[in-house]
């Protein structure tokens, strides 16, 4: 999907722990918003302020498509009585588009909901075998617990798109495909098509998440991995702005396989390529967030992640688990003017995890005096 991007614009990427099953492959861009006199206030962790910039608007090649599904059209209430403190981020009147979220507890649902806590209208793209559990869910109040906000306020959702970004266009689309009945009752789901329909329902929007990481044949050895499973793991899960990939792109991670941990470096090398590109004719910043194993539930399909943060917690500087919410706000920062000179980057979110060159969790460290949480 060809994109766009005025002066000033910033692109990122982000490298999830492992491949879901819901995330898409969009090119994508954040632009930053003008600062207001007198900002609303929103009880956020972190809090960045926004500096003045034009919108971002991808060009889009298909023709003209209606599609969507309308979930609610309400935005994230802010409280306008408290005096601005620090420095904060807002969004009001932007529009963000993320996609790939089929759940409440990815990365990319934890993004949205950053997004919506400082004013941004939100529309998702959703895999399409699981967009009818994902609406279902949505109208039946399930991820309600987890849409709540920093202010107390619940998390909207615009507009959900069925989204499948392994096709650019209908005609790349294989017949056992189309008439699969999970397939079935769904339209207008190719990139393109799906571009073509946010377009036309809105005209433009300021900021697209990249939230994919999609391996079909990710618990295969590389060795064992077809050509097919491999190129459709490079061309889903490679690519720009904001997305999720893994450390498994400079590190050897065992059972992390289907050609992701390739697909995964490729991303990074296009990040730092897109960086000079984009930043020389766009002044556009590129930067990966690369984050640490989180329990999601296309992670758990793996079948070892509960290894991977039980790992994670023994070895790294902080001993905790990682949380959405954490790579969320990073994510926040790096949209930020207070990250203006940072492009081209890998941005760790692992709780220190990269920086390791050994498991202390080894008996070959038993005698050593190694600090832990609990000492």
């Amino acid at each position: 999907m060809a994109a766009t991007a005025t002066a000033g614009a910033y692109m990122t990427t982000i490298k999830p722990c492992m491949s879901s099953y819901n995330k898409i492959s969009v090119s994508s861009a954040v632009n930053i918003g003008t600062i207001n006199k007198e900002v609303p206030w929103t009880k956020l962790t972190s809090c960045y302020q926004i500096l003045s910039n034009k919108t971002f608007f991808p060009s889009f090649t298909s023709g003209q498509v209606k599609f969507g599904k309308v979930i609610t059209r309400a935005m994230a209430t802010v409280e306008e009585k408290k005096p601005v403190t620090g420095l904060q981020i807002d969004l009001t009147g932007k529009r963000a588009f993320i996609a790939g979220v089929a759940d409440d507890n990815g990365y990319g649902w934890a993004i949205a909901k950053s997004l919506a806590a400082a004013g941004a209208e939100i529309l998702v793209g959703t895999w399409v075998p699981a967009l009818n559990i994902f609406e279902s869910s949505l109208r039946r109040g399930k991820f309600d617990e987890s849409r709540k906000l920093p202010d107390g306020s619940l998390m909207q959702i615009t507009k959900v798109y069925p989204l499948d970004a392994v096709y650019d266009n209908p005609e790349d689309v294989p017949e056992d495909v189309k008439t699969n009945k999970r397939y079935l009752g769904s339209s207008n789901w190719t990139v393109e098509e799906v571009a073509q329909s946010v377009k036309q329902d809105f005209g433009s929007i300021d900021i697209l998440v990249h939230s994919l990481a999609n391996g079909p044949e990710v618990t295969k050895p590389l060795l064992d991995t077809s050509r097919s499973g491999y190129l459709a793991a490079i061309s889903a899960s490679s690519g720009a702005s904001i997305s999720l990939t893994y450390i498994a792109s400079e590190r050897i991670i065992p059972g992390y396989g289907g050609g992701m941990s390739s697909a995964k470096a490729a991303l990074e090398s296009d990040t730092r390529v897109l960086a000079f590109e984009a930043g020389r004719k766009h002044k556009v910043r590129v930067n990966t967030i690369s984050a640490g194993p989180l329990r999601s539930r296309a992670a758990k399909a793996i079948g070892f992640i509960d290894m991977m943060i039980d790992y994670s917690s023994a070895n790294a500087p902080l001993q905790k688990e990682l949380s959405a919410e954490e790579v969320g706000n990073a994510a926040a920062f790096l949209a930020s003017p207070l990250a203006s000179a940072i492009t081209g980057t890998v941005f760790y979110v692992d709780n220190g995890l990269n920086a390791m060159g050994v498991g202390v969790d080894s008996p070959i460290f038993e005698n050593l005096d190694i600090p832990t949480d609990k000492s």
